[in-house]
């Protein structure tokens, strides 16, 4: 096709993709720790709810772990004015991801509260300790070594998820090499370098996961 690389005409739009790579990580840690809020109040509504309580969480959980989240998101920056609601795509964006990551982190968080062990507790009253104390010691460890692994291989997918926001005009990584593409015309260059820089990244917060888990609860994990 006598096409050549040239990456020296987008190196100079490097530092601005890695802007929008620290927007993506923004996007990421805001919802994911909105959807551990959500996820902790629908998974003590599932496990200690009353019935009504506990279908009102299923039907969330279903409704929005089986549709696109671009589909959610369209619907919160789109449909949402209708009813004289306006958000701008930053927020809809966040808003969207926080809801659906919160659904699958009702099931994620709920299985840790099932892990806990009937004898696990009766083993810290035996000792003596009071339920405060249960729950610092006992309950709340077992739960964190438990779901640790899952949360962070969530958080992983939602960075990489972040690039939906692109199509809302959020200037996250995606987003970013879109305006460079409008200006270069170097597709090539510029999405090799965002998937260098998405590999890089995860890279990264998989390493940092590994470390903080391995010295902070004790959980074993591989960077690969």
């Amino acid at each position: 096709m006598g096409y050549t690389l040239q990456f020296g005409q987008i190196t100079q739009y490097l530092p601005y993709l890695a802007g929008g790579a620290v927007v993506s990580l923004e996007l990421a840690l805001l919802s994911i720790f909105g959807g551990m809020l959500l996820g902790l109040f629908g998974a003590l509504g599932k496990t200690a709810g009353g019935p009504w309580l506990r279908r009102l969480v299923n039907a969330y959980v279903v409704f929005f772990t089986n549709t696109p989240l671009l589909v959610q998101v369209y619907f919160l920056y789109f449909g949402l004015p209708a009813f004289g609601i306006l958000l701008n795509s930053f927020d809809a964006v966040l808003l969207g991801m926080t809801i659906n990551a919160g659904a699958y982190l009702t099931e994620i968080q709920r299985a840790g509260f099932l892990s806990v062990h009937r004898n696990e507790i009766e083993a810290a009253e035996t000792l003596g300790m009071s339920r405060l104390q249960s729950v610092r010691y006992v309950i709340l460890p077992h739960i964190v070594r438990s779901l640790y692994p899952a949360l962070t291989s969530h958080f992983t997918l939602m960075t990489l998820g972040s690039s939906m926001a692109a199509i809302f005009g959020v200037e996250e990584l995606t987003g970013r090499a879109f305006n460079v593409n409008s200006i270069t015309f170097r597709s090539i260059e510029i999405f090799l370098a965002v998937a260098v820089m998405y590999v890089i990244v995860t890279l990264i917060l998989n390493l940092i996961f590994v470390l903080v888990g391995r010295y902070q609860f004790r959980v074993r994990m591989r960077v690969f």
